[in-house]
């Protein structure tokens, strides 16, 4: 029991953490063109059986899928990776999550029933290890396939120019839109997602404008950024 408050405590911590650091990075909430829910997997599931997943690891995945900048929020186990006929890439790190329920043990039960009483449940915190689909390879199309379609509904050949000379990591995918200073990487979601396609360019443009400043000025960049 004194084992998993301990396990308990220093899972929430670390989740405590990360979350500081998102807020740190001045990922702060603003005015969003664009529709979270055609965002293709914003919440985290599991790419196998599509059940999502539930309480601290919702925020768990989440800061890990910001982190690194990958395009969906699908994930499996090792196990499931295999059995979907892939594998996890070589070197690559999972993320760890945990079950937490409660049990009857049968000692107990029996117990209970011997006195006329309701037996006491048991709590218990499990702990296992997540892999996205991006750092798997070899899995079915359906595994990966983006919910959204990815060609752009809006192509301005400038502003699609200006992007590519900037030279800055460019992830498109998921429901979020933000620059990364730490991992060095703008992110933004899918161009249909968006009400006005338009707003995809004014979106990327503005993330990009944060990258500039940090590579321009990189001591003047986090108060720039911050103040955006």
């Amino acid at each position: 029991m004194r084992k998993e408050r301990i396990e308990r405590a220093s899972l929430y911590s670390e989740v405590t953490k990360r979350i500081i650091a998102e807020l740190e990075e001045g990922r702060l909430p603003w005015v969003q063109p664009w529709d979270s829910a055609a965002c293709g997997c914003t919440m985290p599931q599991n790419a196998g059986t599509a059940r999502p997943y539930s309480g601290i690891n919702i925020l768990i995945l989440w800061a890990e899928g910001i982190a690194r900048g990958y395009a969906s929020q699908r994930w499996l186990t090792y196990r499931q990776t295999e059995a979907a006929g892939g594998n996890v890439r070589r070197g690559e790190k999972g993320t760890v999550i945990c079950y937490a329920d409660r049990f009857t043990p049968k000692a107990e039960a029996e117990a209970a029933r011997g006195e006329d009483r309701e037996a006491r449940q048991v709590a218990f915190l499990k702990r296992f290890v997540v892999f996205n689909v991006d750092q798997c390879e070899g899995l079915p199309e359906d595994y990966i396939a983006p919910m959204v379609g990815p060609d752009p509904v809006l192509a301005i050949g400038a502003a699609d120019a200006l992007i590519a000379a900037s030279g800055a990591r460019f992830n498109i995918g998921g429901g979020e839109a933000f620059y990364s200073p730490s991992h060095d990487f703008v992110a933004v979601p899918p161009q249909a997602a968006f009400h006005e396609p338009v707003n995809w360019y004014r979106t990327a443009l503005h993330e990009l404008g944060h990258n500039a400043v940090t590579q321009i000025m990189p001591h003047r960049g986090e108060k720039a950024r911050l103040a955006a």
